[in-house]
């Protein structure tokens, strides 16, 4: 796929030496810690923003919507995740190269990679440094883990595949072949099946958790980029970047069940959808908005300008607030997610790629 592709009070500037892993230690750690929370206080919310082109993480206190620190962490940073209980970031890397929207994928793919910068870097948050990296196959690009933290489930873009990973012992549980040109995954809320979206197969591959079995292909709109489920698991929705849709899927039957149309010149990419289940945010690409998909009548009710091409985004656990990562911009967009206004725009680094919610350990 071609990727369409700071601080709070009393800062500490840290140089942190990487921790040796096996036959490709990780860069040298560089991060900037805010002062820690107060004792008897709740653990601040953070929001974790993986930066494609400058290879490191951005960490933004959401209370206050700045930077309060950043983590480099290795080559092309994309998808990423929090452990269940927090206390740790999965990022997954890659060695291929990164290519201009303008360049036809048989050229890109001519291009050198080097495979031994693809992982899944997995970093301490209280020490703010990668301790390991993971396999994670072939260009990984994203991953989902499961609810006890215990597994990743990655997407291999350059080789169609998927693949598992048990996280204690760091090896690979399988290899499974998916739809072409693999990019967002997604456990089901019971953890029995993980879906994954095929960009140049214009589907979804659903996979048995446990046997890796194929259970589905649900064929989508072209190019589906990411998805999202609702908390029951009945409903998964699907966006299509060069589709310009939303396809809302029956997650029991395997079935299309509407396909929204965005406004005109967006590139659906990012998906969040609220606690209640009523409202889907989608990041436009391109056309460089968020929108807000009213789901009781499944119609487009405000689209707000952001900065140039968000990618993904996130919701706060209170359905509250939404962060947008706008690639070209190096930036954080921070929407009211009742208003749909912008707040507050955060500097990042350069192309951040997504963003990932998690309580600061």
């Amino acid at each position: 796929m071609h990727p369409d592709a700071r601080c709070g009070s009393s800062l500490l500037l840290l140089t942190l030496l990487a921790c040796g892993v096996a036959d490709r230690p990780p860069a040298t750690q560089t991060a900037t810690d805010s002062a820690p929370a107060a004792a008897g206080t709740s653990p601040a919310l953070m929001a974790y923003v993986t930066n494609e082109g400058s290879g490191e993480v951005t960490i933004i206190d959401v209370a206050l919507d700045s930077a309060v620190g950043t983590i480099p962490v290795g080559t092309r940073p994309r998808g990423s995740r929090v452990s269940p209980d927090g206390t740790k970031l999965y990022v997954a890397l890659s060695g291929s190269p990164r290519c201009p929207p303008t360049m036809p994928d048989a050229e890109c793919e001519k291009l050198r990679a080097d495979k031994s910068k693809d992982g899944i870097g997995e970093i301490d948050l209280g020490a703010r440094k990668v301790t390991r990296v993971l396999p994670g196959g072939s260009d990984p690009e994203n991953f989902d883990i499961s609810q006890d933290g215990t597994k990743l489930f990655i997407s291999n873009e350059d080789v169609g595949e998927a693949t598992f990973v048990d996280v204690a012992s760091g090896k690979v549980e399988k290899t499974l072949k998916v739809g072409q040109e693999p990019e967002g995954v997604k456990l089901a809320p019971d953890g029995n099946e993980v879906w994954v979206t095929g960009e140049t197969a214009h589907d979804v591959t659903v996979l048995d958790t446990r046997s890796g079995k194929v259970l589905a292909k649900i064929e989508t709109g072209k190019r589906p980029r990411s998805l999202v489920f609702n908390q029951d698991g009945t409903r998964a929705y699907v966006s299509s970047e060069v589709g310009g849709t939303v396809d809302i899927v029956d997650a029991k039957a395997y079935k299309v069940l509407k396909t929204l149309k965005m406004p005109e010149g967006a590139k659906p990419m990012g998906v969040a959808l609220s606690p209640d289940g009523k409202r889907l945010y989608v990041a436009n690409g391109r056309a460089g908005t968020v929108s807000l998909v009213d789901l009781g009548t499944d119609s487009v009710v405000a689209s707000t300008k952001v900065g140039t091409r968000p990618w993904g985004i996130a919701l706060t656990p209170d359905g509250r607030k939404l962060y947008a990562a706008n690639g070209p911009s190096n930036n954080v967009s921070v929407l009211d997610a009742e208003t749909m206004q912008v707040t507050k725009t955060i500097p990042a680094g350069e192309l951040p790629w997504g963003v990932s919610l998690g309580k600061a350990p």
